[in-house]
């Protein structure tokens, strides 16, 4: 090389050190790279370009740590580059330093106002941090400098869906997709866009393109852009579902490792009421939901209901305190609460290990705000799936996942990761019995016209989000109405965006416009109130309601649901065989739907009695038992535990409901 002949020459040429490192790194040849760089250290320590590449050496090894050392070594002694802030801005966020990488990006943007790589990256970063309004403007301004600038428009489509402007995002999906059409995040995002409003035009070709792009991702070892919250609502191999969640489940693993954490110590392996044992057994909740959040009004009591004398809970709070009644609650009843909204994943996994927690539940998932890093550090010897996600988070860290014997028979044992744990009744717990005791109250409940709802039709009702809906069940809904006379459909605007289309779509069909009705999402109390008003709920067999299907149950409103086969699709049915009114509400095929439908609103006693029934199960029926599923997620923990102090993997088993074989406190 003429490097090495420069050097020869003058063993005092500083650049050609670098330029020689720089081309021995590009043909693999790393550790003379490393050699050369520091070679040039030697000769003028503070030289900036030396001391990057070195770091960009470190970043691609995984060395996070030193990568960093070397940028801000950097940065000491030049603030003129924009490569070492760049770089810097990547460690800190994947460390969770939001701030520090902002601030950076701030830098880079000092430097060259016009970079419309830095402006994406920061919008990136405010994005993550809920700031969206502002993670737009940086998008726009990038696309504006820049307008060929594929990935900026799709960031810009994430963040108008999020911020709830659906049509703009799907115009801006759109361009990406004409500045690159090979372009799989672009097409894998505007695809559940497009569910979300429910655009059905050439969706089986959409979905037939989708998984073939997925199937390729995961045969090739990358990230699949198919999200598994997404996979869950999706008709896809319940198989592809597990795959997708097992490669995001990895990529977690490569956030937790760059982190450098060595294996914690975890807590001795002893029962807990033995004579060395801690007396108590902890657990630790670990979710960004505890606020105004269906998780919260699910699960507020659960945290202070636990037995103190036998378990200790700890609850992690992963987001800011929203002020929320529920937030306040649950910070108050839980043994401890600690918010850690502003402590890096490696940090809180370290509070984790030094709580000495024996049984860490993950309430998020892969739902927003999650920080699965966590988990992936294993900071105590059990790790559990509970609530938030409801599918398999395909990960080898997680122990066991909660559910129940219909959600997830045994027979659907291998689309899962995790080791099944079968509840008595209904996994799905709930608050209402606490928190929403007015729904009982006759004498306070709302009438149709308080929400313009004809008084004089029979009126089924779906509450579901529109992505949960496809074209068989609409038709299916359509063919219905027109069997059943006087009838009409009351759905929600969630988004608003989707109303003209399912109108469109039940025009194509003969119904006629008044039998569909729209109106806008309430408040959750409100919701749960007038949902008593319609007559006959019907649920979407490809994603069930499962918050929702929890709120009409309670409001002592008859559904009409069908189970498949993947976890999402089957909690309804768990929900309404729990009430003990599940025969009447649970069908096996589209057929039965329709027809237990049609008969249900067409026969009035029939309905009546149905509706009776459930209305008196509520106060003694399993579903809006808190206190007791909270002694039988107990029972649940201490097997765990005992299994664990056994020797014993983490194996699948059924609770019972009985103190001798499944105790609770022991």
């Amino acid at each position: 090389m003429h490097y090495k002949q420069a050097i020869l020459l003058d063993s005092t040429f500083l650049e050609a050190y670098n330029n020689l490192g720089n081309a021995l790194k590009d043909v693999g040849k790393v550790e003379e790279a490393i050699t050369c760089y520091q070679s040039c250290l030697a000769l003028q320590p503070n030289h900036p370009q030396a001391l990057t590449n070195l770091g960009n050496i470190y970043m691609e090894v995984n060395m996070i740590n030193v990568a960093a050392s070397f940028y801000k070594a950097t940065l000491s002694v030049t603030t003129g580059l924009s490569a070492p802030y760049n770089n810097l801005a990547t460690i800190y966020k994947q460390q969770g330093h939001y701030a520090e990488a902002i601030a950076c990006y701030n830098e880079v943007l000092r430097i060259d106002p016009m970079a419309a790589d830095g402006l994406v990256n920061r919008g990136n970063t405010f994005k993550e941090l809920g700031r969206v309004s502002e993670a737009i403007q940086d998008y726009i301004r990038a696309v504006t400098i820049r307008p060929t600038m594929a990935e900026g428009h799709a960031n810009l489509a994430s963040a108008y869906k999020d911020s709830g402007h659906v049509e703009a995002a799907i115009k801006s999906y759109k361009q990406a997709l004409m500045l690159r059409v090979d372009f799989p995040e672009a097409t894998c995002n505007l695809l559940h866009t497009l569910q979300c409003v429910c655009d059905w035009e050439d969706r089986e070709d959409k979905f037939a393109e989708v998984e073939t792009i997925v199937r390729q991702q995961i045969k090739m070892q990358l990230l699949p852009s198919v999200q598994p919250f997404h996979a869950i609502a999706y008709p896809i191999d319940p198989i592809l579902a597990l795959e997708i969640s097992g490669k995001y489940a990895e990529h977690s693993s490569l956030v937790a490792s760059r982190f450098g954490l060595h294996p914690f110590s975890h807590p001795v392996a002893m029962p807990v009421k033995s004579d060395e044992g801690s007396g108590r057994l902890r657990v630790g909740y670990l979710s960004s939901d505890f606020g105004n959040h269906p998780l919260s009004h699910l699960m507020g009591s659960v945290f202070g209901m636990h037995n103190r004398e036998n378990i200790e809970v700890f609850c992690y709070g992963l987001s800011q305190s929203d002020g929320s009644e529920w937030r306040q609650r649950i910070s108050a009843e839980a043994e401890h609460f600690i918010d850690v909204s502003s402590i890096s994943s490696d940090q809180i996994s370290r509070m984790i290990a030094d709580h000495q927690i024996q049984i860490l539940i993950n309430l998020n998932g892969y739902t927003k705000g999650a920080r699965n890093e966590i988990f992936a550090m294993q900071p105590a010897p059990i790790q559990v799936s509970y609530m938030g996600f409801p599918g398999t988070t395909g990960a080898k860290y997680i122990d066991y996942l909660v559910t129940d014997e219909f959600v997830s028979p045994t027979c659907f044992a291998h689309i899962y990761s995790e080791k099944l744990v079968h509840l008595p009744h209904c996994y799905f717990v709930n608050d209402y019995k606490q928190k929403n005791r007015d729904v009982l109250d006759l004498s306070c409940q709302p009438k149709r016209s308080d929400y313009g709802l004809p008084e004089d039709k029979f009126l089924f009702a779906c509450f579901n989000q529109l992505y949960k809906m496809d074209p068989d069940i609409f038709i299916a809904w359509c063919n219905i109405l027109k069997r059943v006379p006087n009838s009409a459909l009351w759905l929600l605007r969630f988004p608003a965006a989707g109303e003209s289309r399912l109108l469109a779509y039940a025009a194509a069909q003969g119904v006629q416009p008044e039998q569909i009705i729209f109106t806008d999402v309430a408040a959750k109390s409100e919701h749960i109130r007038r949902s008593a008003l319609a007559d006959l709920f019907l649920d979407t067999p490809l994603c069930n309601a499962h918050t929702t299907g929890t709120d009409i149950l309670w409001a002592g409103l008859p559904m009409v649901t069908l189970p498949l086969e993947k976890m999402a699709t089957r909690v309804a049915a768990s929900l309404c065989f729990a009430t003990g009114c599940g025969e009447e509400m649970v069908v096996n095929s589209m057929q039965e739907y329709e027809e237990r439908a049609v008969l249900l609103a067409t026969n009035h006693k029939k309905l009546e009695d149905l509706t009776s029934k459930l209305r008196v199960a509520r106060l003694t029926c399993p579903l809006f038992d808190t206190a007791r599923w909270v002694r039988n997620l107990e029972r649940a923990y201490f097997k765990m535990w005992n299994l664990h102090c056994s020797g014993n993997h983490p194996q699948p088993f059924k609770v019972v409901e009985d103190d001798t074989e499944f105790p609770y406190n022991q």
